[in-house]
């Protein structure tokens, strides 16, 4: 994307592209900052994923629905109308990546999981 030193996956510069045009609708660094943020979001969620599973005894898949029910609240605009912390589609990944973090990628829904595969050629 750009000289940064910070590899953007190409499943989250997705989430910025329009099925109709091939360029992202944002710029390279609003793109990288979105990523740091997302990036850190599923780092500092580990532990927490971590105590649910064993706090609870709930399967993965379970803790995996639970944080993204917890993201998607921080992706509904405020009361004031003001746009959320994380968009929906950033939520999504923020999951995803977490699950891989976690080596949890076999427990995510076949709906999630289309968030972060790969395109078809």
């Amino acid at each position: 994307m750009d000289d940064s030193q910070i590899h953007i996956p190409d499943s989250f510069v997705r989430l910025f592209v329009r099925p109709d045009r091939p360029v992202p609708r944002h710029r390279a660094a609003e793109i990288a900052q979105r990523f740091e943020i997302c990036d850190d979001m599923a780092a500092a969620l580990v532990p927490r994923a971590q105590e649910l599973q064993f706090g609870l005894g709930i399967t993965e898949a379970d803790v995996l629905d639970k944080l993204l029910e917890s993201l998607l609240v921080l992706a509904a605009p405020g009361a004031d109308g003001a746009p959320g912390a994380l968009s929906g589609p950033e939520a999504r990944w923020v999951v995803c990546h977490l699950a891989e973090q976690l080596g949890w990628l076999d427990h995510l829904s076949p709906t999630l999981l289309a968030a972060v595969a790969e395109p078809p050629p």
